[in-house]
C-alpha cells in the first residue's frame, strides 16, 4: 500500500507544521497508523500511534501535550499536527499503517518515504 507523505519543511522553534499521510490504494480504515522519525546519527524512534478505530492514541514522552494524531479514514488520510517545535524534533518522520498500534516499527508493513521537518534554533 503505496504512503504519501507530505507537509515537511523549515519551520523556527516554536512553530507549527501538519504532516500528511496518504494511502492511495486502499481504505485505512482497518489499519493503525503510526508516526516514527529519525535524525542523522540516531535510530529510528517513535512518535505516535493510533489505533484502527481511534480508540487507542499513544505519545512518545518527548512529544506528548506538543503533538496531535489523527486519522481520516474518508480521505484516507492520517495527520500529525505538530506544534511548540524544537530544534531536537528535527528528523526525517515516517508514517506507517498496520493491524495494530504499537510502539515496534516492525508490527509496520508498509511505509511511507519520509518528509524531512526541520526545526531552526
Amino acid at each position: 500500500v503505496p504512503l504519501v507523505e507530505s507537509g515537511g519543511g523549515l519551520v523556527q522553534a516554536g512553530g507549527s507544521l501538519r504532516l500528511s499521510c496518504t494511502a492511495s490504494l486502499r481504505t485505512l480504515s482497518p489499519y493503525a497508523m503510526a508516526w516514527f522519525r529519525q535524525a542523522p546519527g540516531k535510530e529510528r524512534e517513535f512518535v505516535a500511534f493510533i489505533s484502527a478505530a481511534a480508540v487507542t492514541i499513544d505519545y512518545a514522552d518527548s512529544v506528548r501535550g506538543r503533538f496531535t494524531i489523527a486519522k481520516d479514514n474518508a480521505k484516507n488520510t492520517g495527520y500529525l499536527q505538530m506544534n511548540s517545535l524544537k530544534p531536537e524534533d528535527t528528523a526525517v518522520y515516517y508514517c506507517a499503517i498496520g493491524p495494530m498500534g504499537s510502539r515496534i516499527p516492525s508490527r509496520y508493513q508498509n511505509w511511507g518515504q519520509g518528509t524531512q521537518v526541520t526545526v531552526s534554533s
